[in-house]
């Protein structure tokens, strides 16, 4: 089992990143790790099972599954598989974070999520899901927990757990157990533990330069010379 947790955060450090969505994390990322700026997040359209929920943050808990064809292990496996699968969730730092890579050619085939896993999951602590598998029972989700899936569909085909604790990789965000996730509707992001406390002033940097520009759009009488001069100014806040 791979497991990179890292340095100690504190709770009210990581939840203050929740005040801002996932693209704003990734913009202060790119300062705080500029060598991360093309990885470390999800670069494909996911449907979110709720839009309207604020963003959310926790740790990583990995899993993989399949759903296309039967399991080639005894019933006795699965089981304790899925039970060990679900220890795993419920053992370790809150909030969490499920990341599941579905293994299929056809990832989404059948459907892990649906009412009662969420129910599970929200029970244990976990805080939302990112997943290149599929969901579905949309209308009757827990309330709360956020979802981030490839897609929508109506069976849970053959799905089963395959293992857990392991790096997986959904949309090509690599993620082992353990990492720090935050997410939203517009997809996820790896935050890196050291980055946590650096992000909040990084944030606000950007902030101030992006207000120099957005004043000037929204302004009656914006023209090139105005965004010319406005980037200049924004250029020069450090």
């Amino acid at each position: 089992m791979v497991d990179k947790s890292q340095l100690p955060v504190s709770e009210d450090d990581l939840q203050k990143l929740t005040q801002w969505d996932t693209p704003t994390i990734c913009n202060g990322l790119e300062l705080v790790c500029p060598e991360r700026r093309a990885t470390g997040f999800t670069t494909e359209p996911l449907v979110c099972l709720n839009p309207s929920l604020t963003p959310v943050i926790g740790y990583a808990k990995t899993a993989t599954i399949r759903a296309v064809s039967p399991s080639v292990k005894s019933p006795e496996h699965d089981k304790d598989l899925r039970i060990g699968y679900y220890e795993y969730v419920a053992d370790g730092t809150r909030p969490a974070i499920v990341v599941i890579q579905d293994l299929d050619s056809t990832p989404g085939f059948g459907a892990f999520w649906g009412e009662v896993n969420t129910h599970i999951h929200r029970g244990l602590g976990v805080a939302g899901c990112v997943t290149n598998g599929s969901m579905r029972d949309i209308p009757d989700a827990a309330t709360g927990f956020q979802l981030l899936a490839n897609r929508i569909g109506p069976s849970h085909a053959h799905v089963h757990v395959t293992g857990f604790g392991t790096e997986v990789t959904v949309h090509n965000m690599t993620v082992c157990s353990g990492e720090i996730i935050h997410m939203d509707q517009h997809g996820a992001v790896v935050v890196p533990a050291d980055a946590v406390t650096k992000l909040p002033a990084a944030i606000e940097l950007i902030s101030r330069r992006e207000a120099k520009i957005l004043d000037a759009a929204k302004s009656t009488d914006f023209d090139i010379s105005k965004l010319r001069s406005a980037l200049k100014e924004a250029g020069e806040i450090h």
